[in-house]
């Protein structure tokens, strides 16, 4: 395994996340630059949903769909007239195969876990909208309940090279568990084995640095497996709901790295990397200027905020975030 963690490095990284970015360009056209989904919003949870959906948004998709249940959907809308809010999860009428598979079909990634509950039906559709997701090959990031769902049962998400974990400490620590993973391994050790038993899903274990890895050797580092360290400077307030903006970034550039990998931009990009050039897999790097970019944004607010910080201070420093960090002229620690 080897751990890349130095200025330089980062440097680096976010140099080739910068190339997947969609340009503001007028070649393009409504929905192009990312429709990003979040399965979430119970009755019991509603701003969760919104902070992923909406941190997406301020980031740069142009669309972006709750799907949500009828109590949580309606608190959801007075929220923000920006997002697009599918009530659909309802026990009493529970969307069919071909509802979620229309949904879906028309998005670039989908977020499944903030604010979806653990009760049995809440639980149930999130296992539904993985699977239709997974069926149409899109992109996946797996958070909260949603890595409650997978711990429960690994199976739905090992081997899907397009999911993304989230994981806190605690979550990790479930997750490892379940997997039999030692809890005296090193942190780093610990994501690149958890990411591996999992079918080199990419885990982005969320911590005081945060670790990355998919568990798979990469040719330019004669075969090693590579994990990733973000140590770039965060918010010293630890508020819920900072984890829930960090799963609608990595949403949103996991979308854009696709989308890129795939030459959806090749009009006005340049093409994407042949597969024999120095850089990490998509959903690695994704996953890194997410990391960045949140960590960022928390640095910005407790900044201003100090210990009254909450994750709505966050969600305001979220596109100066992105523009430090990832616009033309970001380097990552400007104001």
């Amino acid at each position: 395994m080897v751990s890349l963690s130095s200025s330089s490095t980062h440097q680096s990284l976010i140099s080739q996340a910068k190339k997947f970015i969609p340009p503001l360009s007028s070649k393009l056209h409504k929905g192009q630059a990312g429709r990003i989904g979040v399965v979430g919003g119970s009755a019991d949870y509603t701003g969760a949903p919104y902070f992923s959906s909406l941190a997406a948004m301020k980031i740069g998709a142009d669309l972006a769909h709750v799907i949500c249940e009828p109590k949580a959907g309606a608190v959801i809308k007075t929220y923000s007239p920006d997002l697009i809010v599918h009530t659909i999860l309802d026990s009493s009428s529970p969307p069919t195969h071909e509802t979620l598979k229309a949904l879906i079909s028309r998005l670039h990634c989908l977020v499944i876990g903030p604010g979806l509950g653990r009760d049995d039906a809440m639980q149930g559709f999130g296992r539904d909208c993985l699977a239709v997701a997974k069926e149409l090959g899109k992109w996946v990031v797996l958070d909260a309940d949603g890595l409650w769902m997978v711990t429960e049962d690994p199976s739905l998400i090992k081997g899907y090279e397009k999911a993304i974990l989230t994981p806190n400490v605690m979550e990790n620590k479930r997750l490892c568990e379940k997997m039999g993973i030692d809890p005296k391994t090193s942190l780093e050790e610990m994501c690149h084995l958890l990411a591996s038993s999992l079918g080199n899903v990419t885990v982005l274990q969320k911590g005081a640095t945060d670790i990355i890895s998919n568990g798979r050797p990469v040719p330019f580092l004669d075969s090693r497996p590579l994990t990733l360290t973000n140590e770039v400077e965060g918010g010293l307030k630890r508020c819920g709901g900072q984890g829930d903006i960090l799963s609608g970034a990595v949403g949103v550039l996991a979308g854009w790295a696709g989308m890129w990998g795939e030459g959806d931009y090749n009009d006005v990009t340049p093409t994407p990397p042949s597969e024999d050039q120095e850089i990490p897999p998509l959903a690695v790097l994704a996953a890194y200027a997410a990391s960045s970019v949140t960590r960022e944004a928390s640095r910005l607010a407790f900044k201003k905020h100090g210990r009254s910080m909450q994750t709505s201070d966050v969600m305001l420093e979220v596109g100066n975030a992105f523009e430090s960090v990832l616009g033309e002229e970001g380097e990552g620690k400007k104001e």
